[in-house]
C-alpha cells in the first residue's frame, strides 16, 4: 500500500512512496497531528539524484523494522530539498550547529512546533565504525523526548534561536565598500587553489563558477596574469576530466578525487549553466577550441536529454546510478569498446581516452583525456585521426544510448532555469548559433506563461516549482533574482524590450515583498509566504549564488542599465548588510564580491541607437565577440517608444544626422558619440580583455 508521498509530483517524494515508513509531504495535515498527539517529527530532507539517498532509504526506509520503530515513536515527513529550498535552508543551519558539517540526507528530529532539537545526515541502518546506527539514534531520541522532555524543549528553543541569527549580518556605521575586500577573497583563493590540477583544495573537489568568475574579471581589474592562469588551469582540468562526459556533453555533480578523474556521476542543471557561463567567458578571452566544444556540448546535452520538447523548459537533473550502480551507465572496458570500434579504432580510443583492464573506477574506466586533442603538436594527432575520434565516441555514445539510462528528474525550477537561460542566450550570441538563443528564449517564455500567478498588487508573481502540468509552490529569493538577471541577459542578447521591462517588474516584487525594511537585505522567503520558524537571510554562496548576492548583482547591473541611483544604493546596502560574512570568508563569497566589483569599478555602459534592426545585432555581435568584465548595453531605435525603464536614459541619445550612433559612458559620464565605424570597432576592440601571454 503506497504512503501519503503517492500523490506527490516531486519524483523525489515519488521514489518513497511504496516505503514502509508511514510518510507524509510537509503540510498541514501532518503538521496537525504532531500537535495533537505530542509527537516530534522526524523529517527527512534529500533529492532525486543524491546518492547517499538512495543508500538510506534501501538500507533503513525499505526496512519493516525500523519503518515500525518510525511510525511507533514520530511523524515522518519528507521532504524534497530542490522544491522546499525554505526548509532545507533553516534544517541544514540547524544540522551544521549540531554537529559542524551538513549533506544529504538531511535527517532532523523537530518538536511538534517544529523547533530542531537533534539532528544528522547519513546513518547506516546499525552501528559501523564510529558512526551510530539509525536504530540506535531512533532509541535515543525517543528516551530524550520522553525522560528529559523540558531539557529537549529548552535545547530546542535554544537551538532555534541560534538559527534565526544565521545570515543576518550587522552593518557598520564606519563600514565602507572598496576592492580590498575582493583582493582579500583573491588571496584566500590563491592560498587553497591547486596549481597542480586546479580547483580549490584537495578532495572533494567542486566546480566554483561563481569564485572562477571572479578571478577572471580580477584578472582584467589588476592585470595579475596569475588569476587568468588559475582560470585556465581549473576549466583544462576539468574539460579534460571525468567529471566531463566526453560522449554526451555535461558535467557531474563534483569530483571525489583531487584530479577532477572521478566524479559524484549526478548531473545537476544548475552546475551546467553556470559552467557554460565561465567556459564562454574564458573562451572569449582566449579562443580556446577546448572552451569552444566544451560549451557547444554541454549545451546540446542540455538540449538533447534534460529539455523538455513540448515546452522547451529544462529538466534538474540526472541520477548519479543506474540499475542500482553508480557510474554504470558512464563507465568502459576494453572488450565492450573494441566490440563497438573494432581492434584498431578501438585500441586508439583506449589509448587516448585512459580506458586499461585494470581500470580507473572498480575496476572499469572511465574516459578522461591527459591533454587537448587540438594540441597536435605535442600527441601527433592528425586531421584524419581527429575526424576518427569524432566518429568513434559517436559511436559510442549511440551504443551508451542503448543502456538503462539513470533517472531523470524531470520538474522545472525557476532559479535553476534561469542559470541556463543567462548563459545559453550568450552562447547562442557568442557562438553565432541561432538554436541557443532561440533555446533560452523558449525556457523563459516558458517560465512567463506557465509558472506565474495572478497577485492582489499586480504585480508578477511566479511559482517556484513546475512538473506535468502543475505549477505549485511560492517562488524564492533567488528564483526572481536569478530570472531577473537571466532577462537583463536575454534583453542586452536580442534587443528586445520586453526582456528588460521583466527584469524590472521581477526586481520591483522583490523590493515589495523580500526587502527587510529595519535591518536590510532581503529574506529568502515572501512576506506573504508559509509561516516558519524563522524567515531565513541567506548570503553565503551554496552550489548557486545566494539569494542576497544575486539580488545585489542585479540591482547594481539595472541600476547602472537603467540609470536608477535607488538601486544602486540597495545593492551597496544589501552589501553593507553581509559586511561581517565578506569579512569573516570573503571566499564564500564569490557571487557578492561580484555585486561589489560591478558597482565599484568602471563599468562600459554602451547604447546603440540605430533604425536599422540589422545594424542593432551587427554592433551588438561586435561587443559579444569578446569579453568585458563588466558593461551593460542598451538600445534605442527612435521610432519605437522604448521601455519605460529606459526613457530617461534615451531622452538624451538619439541618432546623429541619420546614422546609427554608439554612446559609450562611465559613472554617468559619456564620451563623445560616435558614428564612425571604424572609430566603433576601435573603441570595443579597447574595451576587450585579451591574454597578451599566449
Amino acid at each position: 500500500m503506497p504512503n501519503k508521498l503517492a500523490s506527490e509530483s516531486s519524483p523525489y517524494l515519488l521514489q518513497h512512496q511504496n516505503n514502509p515508513v508511514d510518510w507524509y509531504p510537509w503540510g498541514e495535515e501532518a503538521l496537525q497531528r504532531a500537535k495533537d498527539e505530542n509527537k516530534p517529527i522526524f523529517l527527512s530532507i534529500g533529492y532525486s539524484a543524491c546518492h547517499w539517498c538512495h543508500v538510506m532509504e534501501h538500507e533503513s526506509f525499505e526496512d519493516e523494522a525500523i519503518a515500525g520503530l518510525l511510525n511507533e515513536k514520530f511523524i515522518n515527513i519528507k521532504v524534497d530539498r530542490e522544491e522546499r529550498p525554505d526548509l532545507d535552508q533553516i534544517y541544514m543551519n540547524a544540522v551544521q550547529i549540531l554537529t559542524g558539517h551538513g549533506g544529504w540526507p538531511m535527517s532532523v528530529f523537530l518538536t511538534p512546533d517544529l523547533k530542531p532539537f537533534f539532528g544528522g545526515t547519513y546513518w547506516p541502518p546499525q552501528q559501523r565504525g564510529q558512526m551510530p546506527g539509525f536504530t540506535q539514534i531512533i532509541e535515543g531520541v525517543e528516551r530524550a523526548w520522553i525522560n528529559r522532555n523540558d531539557q529537549a524543549l529548552a535545547y530546542a528553543d535554544e537551538l532555534t534561536e541560534k538559527i534565526r541569527r544565521v545570515g543576518f549580518g550587522v552593518s557598520t556605521s564606519d563600514a565602507h565598500l572598496s576592492n580590498d575586500l575582493i583582493d582579500a577573497a583573491l588571496v584566500a583563493l590563491e592560498n587553497n587553489f591547486d596549481f597542480q590540477h586546479g580547483g580549490f583544495g584537495t578532495s572533494p573537489k567542486f566546480p566554483n563558477a561563481m569564485n572562477l568568475e571572479l578571478l577572471l574579471r580580477s584578472w582584467v581589474r589588476t592585470g595579475n596574469q596569475t588569476l587568468l592562469d588559475m582560470v585556465t588551469l581549473n576549466l583544462d582540468k576539468m574539460a579534460l576530466g571525468g567529471i566531463y562526459d566526453h560522449l554526451g556533453g555535461g558535467f557531474a555533480r563534483y569530483s571525489v578525487d583531487a584530479r577532477w578523474l572521478v566524479p559524484h556521476f549526478e548531473k545537476m542543471l544548475y552546475d551546467n549553466g553556470q559552467l557554460v557561463d565561465i567556459y564562454l567567458h574564458a573562451f572569449q578571452v582566449t579562443g580556446s577550441p577546448l572552451y569552444e566544444a566544451t560549451i557547444r556540448q554541454t549545451c546540446d546535452y542540455i538540449l538533447h536529454t534534460m529539455t523538455d520538447s513540448e515546452f522547451g523548459c529544462f529538466f534538474s537533473t540526472e541520477d548519479a546510478d543506474s540499475e542500482g550502480e553508480e557510474g554504470k551507465f558512464y563507465v568502459w572496458s576494453p572488450k565492450e569498446i573494441l566490440e563497438v570500434l573494432g581492434e584498431d579504432r578501438g585500441t586508439r580510443f583506449c589509448e587516448i581516452y585512459d580506458v586499461t583492464e585494470r581500470g580507473n573506477f572498480e575496476g572499469q574506466s572511465i574516459l578522461n583525456l591527459s591533454q587537448p586533442l587540438e594540441s597536435n603538436s605535442t600527441n601527433g594527432l592528425s586531421t584524419a585521426e581527429l575526424n576518427s575520434l569524432e566518429e568513434s565516441r559517436q559511436s559510442l555514445f549511440e551504443h551508451r544510448a542503448k543502456r538503462i539510462r539513470p533517472g531523470l528528474d524531470d520538474k522545472v525550477l525557476v532559479s535553476w532555469n534561469a542559470l541556463m537561460i543567462q548563459s545559453m542566450a550568450q552562447v547562442g550570441v557568442v557562438l553565432e548559433d541561432s538554436k541557443y538563443l532561440e533555446a533560452a528564449i523558449r525556457a523563459a517564455d516558458f517560465i512567463l506563461e506557465h509558472m506565474t500567478v495572478a497577485s492582489e498588487d499586480s504585480k508578477l508573481r511566479l511559482l517556484h516549482s513546475w512538473r506535468h502540468g502543475q505549477a505549485k509552490l511560492n517562488a524564492y529569493l533567488d528564483d526572481y533574482s536569478f530570472l531577473a538577471n537571466a532577462c537583463t541577459t536575454l534583453y542586452e542578447c536580442t534587443g528586445d524590450e520586453r526582456w528588460i521591462q521583466t527584469a524590472v517588474e521581477l526586481t520591483e516584487t522583490i523590493l515589495d515583498h523580500f526587502h527587510d525594511d529595519e535591518s536590510g537585505g532581503f529574506f529568502f522567503t515572501s512576506d506573504d509566504h508559509e509561516s516558519l520558524i524563522t524567515r531565513n537571510k541567506d548570503s553565503f554562496d551554496s552550489s548557486v549564488p545566494s539569494g542576497n548576492s544575486m539580488t545585489a548583482y542585479v540591482l547594481a547591473r539595472l541600476g547602472k542599465l537603467c540609470n536608477n541611483v535607488k538601486w544602486l544604493e540597495l545593492a551597496e546596502q544589501t552589501i553593507l548588510n553581509s559586511m561581517t560574512i565578506l569579512e569573516r570568508a570573503p571566499a564564500g563569497c564569490g557571487q557578492m564580491l561580484l555585486a561589489l566589483d560591478f558597482l565599484l569599478n568602471d563599468t562600459q555602459e554602451i547604447v546603440i541607437a540605430a533604425e536599422n534592426p540589422s545594424e542593432l545585432a551587427q554592433w551588438r555581435q561586435q561587443i559579444f565577440s569578446g569579453f568585458i568584465a563588466r558593461r551593460t548595453i542598451a538600445y534605442l531605435q527612435p521610432n519605437q517608444d522604448g521601455a519605460a525603464v529606459l526613457r530617461e536614459m534615451s531622452q538624451t541619445k538619439t541618432l546623429i544626422d541619420g546614422q546609427t550612433t554608439i554612446y559609450i559612458c562611465q559613472n554617468f559620464s559619456c564620451r563623445n558619440p560616435l558614428t564612425n565605424h571604424g572609430e566603433i570597432k576601435a573603441a570595443f576592440d579597447t574595451m576587450k580583455a585579451t591574454d597578451s601571454s599566449s
